[in-house]
């Protein structure tokens, strides 16, 4: 079995429900409760101490194994608190990269390198991105280098406990919890409802269709125009009459296959590939436009300029922008930056 239909066998039927399978991963998961419960219990204990930077610390991060949505949510905020006067930098670790040691994302730097999604922050938000094993000496280098920055957020890293964040938002999608049980037997890489830390603020935000009444919730949707790395741009109503074909190495591909359709777009192949997949050695030559996610078009581009991507437009509700302002203003003058 492929690494993708063993994924889409856990996440798609064994996650889902409390059936047979999981009933029998289920002892296994309660080593999986020990080493979380033994973690966090170093640092309740203070055998451990999280390192608090002189700077607010936001995590946007998930509790469910595979991909939420984060990165889209983290560019979000790092935009909106640009325009609030911020000065944003990004701490991440460099998924599918091949070193993990704490480097700065730049405009040119590899994927296999800096990691698929980092390098698409660096490139779509123009912030200071650092990439690290260790989310508490990227955060460090990060504010050596760039020591006006009064903000960082962590795209994941909310079982990173050797970093103190100061808020927390925990992103679901479609998934909501599975069958509420912890890896193997279940989605969940730790405990939820997640126990409260004092001083330290929680949310919740769902980017999927199905979701509590009253969640907050960021709504999804393609961009009406693609871009190649050439630097053309065209509005997708202008692909509507010829085929073409998609790429997407992410979560959930099909989800980006079927929005392209949506968009009107006919689809003659799919190519669904792993999540951070690396894409050097992909080619086709069937002659069709390519379509791609824009996490994919970072690694794309560099062989196949021509592709074309179609950016994700990911709205955050109003109301946890508010909420997020407050708390960041109450925040920053305990840290002594910036002040209301």
């Amino acid at each position: 079995m492929s690494p993708m239909r063993l994924s889409a066998f856990f996440t798609e039927q064994v996650w889902v429900r409390r059936g047979w399978a999981a009933c029998m991963l289920w002892p296994i998961s309660l080593l999986t409760w020990l080493w979380v419960q033994g973690q966090h219990g170093l640092y309740r204990i203070g055998w451990r101490t999280a390192l608090r930077l002189n700077v607010p610390v936001l995590v946007v991060g998930n509790v469910m194994a595979g991909g939420t949505g984060k990165t889209p949510v983290v560019m979000g905020l790092v935009k909106h608190f640009k325009a609030q006067g911020w000065r944003v930098g990004v701490i991440a670790r460099a998924y599918g990269s091949v070193d993990e040691s704490v480097a700065e994302v730049q405009h040119e730097s590899l994927a296999d390198q800096a990691g698929d999604e980092p390098l698409l922050v660096k490139i779509s938000c123009d912030v200071p991105v650092f990439v690290g094993r260790e989310r508490a000496k990227a955060g460090l280098a990060l504010l050596k280098a760039y020591p006006d920055t009064d903000l960082i957020i962590s795209d994941d890293g909310m079982q990173h406990a050797a970093l103190w964040h100061d808020i927390a938002i925990c992103v679901f999608d479609d998934r909501n919890v599975g069958n509420a049980w912890l890896l193997p037997a279940g989605p969940l890489r730790e405990p939820w409802p997640r126990k409260p830390v004092l001083g330290v603020h929680q949310h919740v935000l769902y980017t999927g269709n199905k979701h509590p009444t009253h969640a907050w919730v960021a709504t999804r949707r393609l961009a009406t125009v693609a871009r190649n790395g050439l630097g053309e741009s065209q509005d997708l109503r202008d692909w509507s009459e010829q085929p073409v074909q998609a790429l997407a190495g992410i979560a959930k591909p099909e989800a980006f296959f079927q929005a392209l359709e949506q968009a009107g777009l006919k689809l003659a192949k799919r190519w669904p590939m792993p999540d951070h997949a690396t894409l050097s050695h992909w080619r086709a030559d069937n002659g069709l436009p390519i379509f791609c996610t824009e996490k994919d078009a970072v690694k794309l581009w560099r062989h196949v300029p021509s592709a074309w991507t179609v950016p994700l437009v990911c709205e955050l509700p109003p109301q946890l922008l508010e909420t997020l302002d407050t708390e960041l203003q109450q925040l920053s003058s305990k840290h002594g930056q910036k002040t209301a």
